[in-house]
């Protein structure tokens, strides 16, 4: 019966796999200590241990000088291999060094998506050569990708609290109600937030930061109105508002077009819009390299620039 080998190659080390190779190359012991700089007692050791973890010989002694043995050839093409697969990552690193070249993974929370993929494609204008994932979902979605660096940062409305971050502010992120153009107050102006004790507002998802906004604003007014459908995106809501089902607080910046041709109006409420910010937020720990630093830059300089006019009434 054959004894089955048991090789492990993880202890072969990157300077016994350099010394072999260069022992093939250059035929002899001396000349390999010669081209890698280092005494051949050092090569002849690299080669030794080598060796003894293969269990075989590597090169045989021949009137060319030394050559490799099967085995020996094996190794050799594997060593070329990882030698190949070096260059390809010190090359992608060199390339990670600059803006060029680089990756960057950001992260949008779904009430963004109406302004970060226009302030992304300006910046990606300016630099066709990074290239850029995008990733659009609800603020508990966004949270755990941040969580467990998938991202390199998030565009999102309110920074998380549940690890440590750093954040900086793009611009203001206003938010309304929202009624059908029909409704009973739309012509009224300054109306009384009490004054909407008796309407039916619909409700983001739980956990939603519009969710969270709303709940906190009623708080305050100290405002128990009757609770509509809990709905998990700002399209479908904004398709309920105009069916009659309800009205909403919701982000001006989702429903810029629906305003601006009569399909929603802003009810007029006093003390509103309630003024947020939008921030670019990314794990403290998190390093940016320079391509996804470069972005995070541009947003917090220009990103404000691509944001929707607020509406006016």
């Amino acid at each position: 019966m054959k004894q089955k080998l048991n090789l492990d190659m993880r202890s072969v080390s990157l300077k016994q796999l350099r010394a072999f190779s260069a022992v093939v190359r250059a035929g002899t012991v001396t000349g390999a200590a010669n081209a890698l700089s280092v005494t051949p007692p050092a090569v002849t050791l690299h080669m030794r241990h080598l060796e003894e973890t293969v269990g075989m010989p590597l090169v045989d002694r021949t009137d060319r000088g030394l050559q490799p043995t099967d085995a020996g050839r094996e190794l050799l093409a594997t060593t070329n291999r990882i030698e190949s697969a070096l260059g390809e990552c010190s090359g992608a690193l060199q390339a990670l060094k600059g803006i060029a070249g680089g990756r960057v993974s950001v992260g949008v929370v779904s009430t963004a998506k109406y302004f970060a993929p226009r302030a992304l494609a300006a910046f990606a204008e300016a630099h066709s050569e990074v290239e850029m994932r995008l990733s659009i979902g609800n603020r508990s979605e966004t949270i755990a990708s941040l969580s467990d660096y998938d991202l390199d940062f998030a565009v999102m409305g309110r920074p998380p609290e549940e690890f440590a971050v750093d954040s900086e502010a793009i611009g203001h992120h206003p938010h309304i109600i929202i009624a059908p153009p029909d409704h009973r107050l739309s012509k009224r102006r300054n109306i009384a937030i009490g004054d909407l004790s008796a309407e039916t507002f619909l409700l983001r998802e739980e956990g939603s930061g519009t969710r969270l906004l709303m709940e906190r604003l009623f708080a305050q007014e100290g405002l128990t109105p009757k609770l509509g459908m809990e709905i998990a995106s700002n399209e479908t809501i904004k398709q309920a508002v105009m069916a009659k089902l309800g009205i909403a607080l919701i982000s001006a910046h989702t429903v810029a077009p629906e305003l601006s041709d009569d399909r929603l109006v802003m009810l007029d409420v006093a003390g509103l819009p309630v003024m947020r910010q939008w921030f670019v937020v990314k794990r403290r720990e998190k390093q940016l390299l320079p391509a996804a630093e470069a972005l995070w830059n541009f947003l917090t300089s220009e990103g404000a620039n691509h944001l929707p006019s607020m509406p006016t009434r």
